[in-house]
């Protein structure tokens, strides 16, 4: 058994349980072990959270103080975040760096918040009930939050639940994925060092059927969950009287028109499809080329994907590596195999590698009946599908149950805000795949694919409430 790495509750290490084994998605090395918390740890992690909340937030000065020396801090470690990351997610390297990187925005943004919080005046005197009395608002903590993160993204996911909770003056108790917990871990030991005081962020690891004692305290105030849609949901009807943040998933399509440069258009699609082998809620799944250019974007995109290195993270010349289980291996290659037999033709790539990593694959006839098209694959595969007319492809995107991001490639401007206006997502990216985002945008989905808009300065909204102070 590897050593073992401690949950936290109040600043005290937890190692209750027995140890949970934390292995590499790539060759299933053990990278570490790390307790499984009980509902006992949790009700403890809550009450401790809760207590904290009653005390009184820290000022606003101390959260971004807090928050700013975190993001020194993680400047100072970029490598050795990006390396857990990478050893547990099997992202590679060179992606995990840039991982690491967009976390010290992530908390620079939260502090920014944390310091230009305010709330409003309220002009009672522009009725006659009101006349002689002066009103304003605060921005009051909402309360405990528990937050529920993903595996694909350890840190910066992390981070886009934690920091906005400090900046909102939240305490929090944290549980993150399964599969990855080691890198939160670190992220909790970041903030105990940059002066966030004991018992305002818990870390409790422990398996999902455990976790759901966590959303259903009657204690937790408000539930920030990145996952998929049917648990996502499932906590929001099972967690009625709270407040429910929803990042879920997605089925990325892009449009390219007749008009587009097919150069940028097949390096934005492979780099959006293909990173982290797509195992990104915004990653590029279905693609639409106009009939016209069809045949020259497949050309670009196929050579593209044959170029792509499979093979070890941790190697920085590696673009795909594995997936993040055996499960989710088979079960990708289960969906590219039916959508063949449906009709589907393997463009490029396809097949396993060393240690049954599945090659990225390009298909090509792709229908929306195909689950490849319909549901979402979170795997590395682009399926793409000519079409004729602009209104054809904009009912193509919009023919699904998801709405995260979409992307568009054109080179005329009133395509461009036809499409913004039409395409039914939380995002539409413009010459560029839909994979993008800064850390500091709203950032979330409409239908299945969630209910709220992340970024530190929107997080901190949903994470606080208006307290109305009337001055008689």
């Amino acid at each position: 058994m590897a050593d073992l790495t401690p949950a936290l509750i109040d600043g005290e290490d937890v190692a209750s349980g027995d140890p949970s084994e934390v292995r590499s998605p790539y060759d299933g090395a053990l990278v570490g072990s790390v307790p499984t918390c009980s509902t006992a740890d949790i009700d403890r992690a809550v009450a401790v959270a809760l207590s904290r909340h009653r005390t009184g937030a820290l000022h606003q000065y101390e959260r971004a103080e807090i928050l700013d020396r975190a993001a020194v801090l993680l400047a100072e470690r970029v490598e050795e975040f990006a390396q857990s990351i990478s050893t547990e997610s099997a992202k590679p390297i060179s992606t995990a760096r840039i991982e690491a990187a967009r976390g010290i925005d992530t908390l620079r943004f939260s502090a920014a918040a944390a310091r230009t919080l305010v709330g409003e005046v309220v002009a009672l005197d522009a009725s006659s009930a009101g006349a002689g009395r002066t009103g304003f608002t605060l921005k009051m903590p909402i309360g405990v939050v528990a937050a529920v993160s993903p595996f694909n993204f350890p840190l910066n996911l992390v981070l886009h639940k934690i920091a906005p909770a400090v900046a909102a003056g939240c305490p929090v108790v944290l549980k993150p994925a399964s599969s990855t917990p080691l890198t939160a871990l670190r992220i909790a030991r970041l903030f105990e060092e940059a002066g966030l005081p004991a018992g305002w962020l818990n870390v409790v690891t422990c398996p999902g059927r455990t976790a759901q004692h966590l959303v259903d305290h009657p204690d937790i105030s408000m539930v920030t969950f990145t996952g998929s849609p049917p648990v996502g949901w499932g906590i929001r009807a099972s967690a009625a009287t709270k407040k429910v943040s929803l990042e879920l998933g997605n089925n990325g399509p892009v449009i390219v028109t007749p008009d587009a440069d097919l150069e940028l258009a097949a390096q934005k699609i492979v780099a959006g499809g293909y990173g982290f082998s797509g195992q990104t809620c915004i990653s590029v799944q279905r693609v639409y080329a106009h009939r016209a250019v069809h045949d020259d974007l497949m050309g670009l995109l196929a050579g593209a994907v044959e170029s792509l290195v499979v093979g070890d993270p941790a190697d920085p010349a590696t673009n795909v590596s594995a997936l993040i289980s055996r499960s989710e291996t088979d079960r990708v290659a289960d969906w590219v195999d039916e959508a063949v037999a449906q009709g589907a033709t393997v463009a490029a790539g396809g097949g396993r590698a060393e240690h049954d990593v599945l090659r990225p694959v390009l298909l090509d006839g792709v229908t929306p009946d195909m689950k490849v098209c319909r549901d979402e694959v979170f795997g590395p595969m682009v399926g793409v599908a000519a079409y004729d007319t602009f209104d054809e492809a904009v009912e193509l995107c919009n023919d699904s149950r998801y709405g995260l991001q979409a992307g568009v490639f054109t080179v005329r401007t009133d395509t461009a805000l036809e499409a913004a206006r039409r395409l039914e997502y939380g995002g539409v990216l413009i010459n560029d795949a839909p994979t993008w985002r800064a850390d500091q945008q709203p950032y979330g989905g409409v239908k299945d694919s969630g209910n709220t808009r992340e970024g530190p300065a929107f997080t901190v909204e949903e994470m606080t409430e208006r307290r109305m102070v009337v001055l008689g």
